[in-house]
């Protein structure tokens, strides 16, 4: 059989528009397509491979799992799962762990939980959740709905009720729809989709003090922001804040699929048996994989080596700035980088990604104006140098025509 991107169009629904480009192997931060050729990955499979491609410590962790069991459903519980659910518990302020296989479900499951909450504490008119402009939190039709992108939920009929939105950064705004009928408020400490645009101090604050005084639940969105993508273990960590509910997945599985929503105790126990599941959420496999990115990422060393990482991407983006002039802001935390382009390339930020890959080099764009960096969080230096200075040459040929 022959495989390439003509047989996409041929069997895949017409959903996604891949690029031309299939990569077959990688090893770090470097990747090879079927014509062997090579390209060094700012991508990171949109901030999942947070070890870059077959890290040793993924691949062993796999393998061995491999030979043991892979699947045994939530009729039984299983070594795995456990372990990394009690190494999220001692890493953050939660105590209770539910396991699933994306991002979305994750949220979907933190959606669920925080109305079923305020309707058996509070009653039923306790319903409204309020989320965030640009935001995003998945693709199931509650999360989509939730997520403050309206072009993503149109088009299917009949949205989930009760849902609100006001700008983010906007406390007045915020301040002015929440009530004591709001049961829940999701966020991202720093918007990924939306734009790679960071909560300030205040507003997260601002946000808690209100959650808190009106009896709602706060629930982070850390779906692209966790385990090491910022510096911090945990984005909320940084910003001195604490959820009440927190999702993670992306990096979680350092690109094998699980997700996570972790709580408190007492915000846990109204999930009783029955309430929610997932087939395939705490897989023996998906778990084990977890567990060894967990804890290869939740080190001092790898932790600040992203904030390192994270200086040098900024500087090397800044001199190719000077020089070209296409970027208005570079801004984002840690390894979460949007380079926003200037008035002169509004909407063109896909250009400098298509630009790039023909350079050998992969990245991201996070709307049409902001091109995205999220690399592997053990990137080496001499690949961050040489990715850029691919990117510089894309950027050239962009501005040149």
């Amino acid at each position: 059989m022959t495989v390439n991107r003509e047989l996409f169009d041929q069997v895949m629904v017409p959903n996604y528009a891949p690029s031309s480009v299939i990569p077959v192997r990688g090893e770090g931060s470097r990747v090879w397509d079927q014509q062997d050729r090579e390209y060094i990955d700012f991508a990171g499979g949109i901030a999942v491979n947070c070890l870059g491609h077959c890290h040793p410590a993924l691949v062993k962790a796999l393998k061995e799992q491999g030979e043991k069991i892979w699947h045994v459903a939530n009729v039984m519980t299983n070594e795995p799962a456990l372990r990394l659910a009690k190494k999220l518990v001692d890493a953050t302020f939660a105590e209770k762990v539910y396991f699933a296989n994306s991002g979305a479900e994750a949220n979907e499951g933190a959606l669920k939980l925080a109305r079923r909450v305020a309707l058996e504490n509070f009653g039923e008119q306790k319903s409204q959740i309020i989320a965030f402009n640009k935001g995003f939190h998945g693709r199931t039709f509650f999360t989509v709905t939730v997520g403050g992108q309206a072009a993503y939920s149109d088009g299917f009929g009949p949205k989930p009720g009760d849902i609100v939105h006001c700008d983010f950064n906007d406390l007045d705004a915020f301040e002015a729809l929440i009530s004591d009928n709001t049961c829940a408020v999701m966020m991202e400490p720093l918007q990924g989709e939306g734009g790679i645009i960071s909560a300030t101090d205040e507003f997260a604050k601002g946000v808690r003090d209100l959650c808190t005084k009106h009896n709602a639940l706060l629930i982070f969105d850390e779906v692209q922001t966790g385990v090491g993508r910022t510096g911090e273990l945990y984005a909320y960590q940084g910003l001195n804040v604490t959820p009440d509910i927190l999702t993670t997945a992306k990096a979680l599985g350092g690109g094998f699929p699980i997700g996570a929503m972790i709580t408190t105790t007492e915000i846990a126990k109204h999930l009783k048996v029955g309430t929610h599941g997932s087939t395939y959420g705490g897989n023996p496999l998906a778990c084990a994989v977890g567990e060894a990115a967990f804890d290869t990422v939740n080190t001092p060393e790898v932790l600040a080596g992203v904030k390192e990482k994270a200086a040098l991407f900024n500087e090397l983006l800044t001199a190719i700035n000077d020089k070209y002039h296409v970027f208005s802001e570079i801004r984002g935390q840690g390894l979460l980088i949007g380079a926003v382009v200037t008035e002169q390339f509004k909407g063109r930020a896909k250009e400098f990604l298509v630009a790039g890959t023909a350079e050998g080099v992969m990245s991201l764009v996070a709307g049409a104006d902001v091109v995205r960096f999220t690399p592997s969080l053990v990137i080496p230096e001499a690949d961050i140098r040489e990715g850029m200075a691919r990117f510089e040459k894309a950027v050239a040929k962009v501005v040149n025509g």
